[in-house]
């Protein structure tokens, strides 16, 4: 399988995830944190798309909670 087929696997496994759980916020962001952490994966040499989405899940999860929590933190300072 090629390096682009993986990557639209992968993201399409970690987008649709998301989406079914709510987790998404805007597209343009969520998409680039995804493929982000695919590319990240990529470089390292992990080639399994599973292991690319689950990672890639994690990482969007670890980026909205510190975005929430920057956001949280502003409303109560301003």
């Amino acid at each position: 399988m090629s390096i682009r087929c993986t990557v639209e696997s992968a993201f399409f496994i970690a987008w649709s995830c998301l989406e079914k759980s709510g987790e998404l916020g805007s597209p343009d962001e969520s998409a680039n944190v995804i493929l982000d952490a695919i590319e990240a994966q990529l470089r390292t040499g992990e080639r399994r798309q599973l292991m690319l989405a689950n990672r890639a899940i994690d990482i969007y999860r670890a980026h909205a909670a510190k975005s929430d929590n920057a956001g949280k933190r502003e409303a109560r300072l301003g």
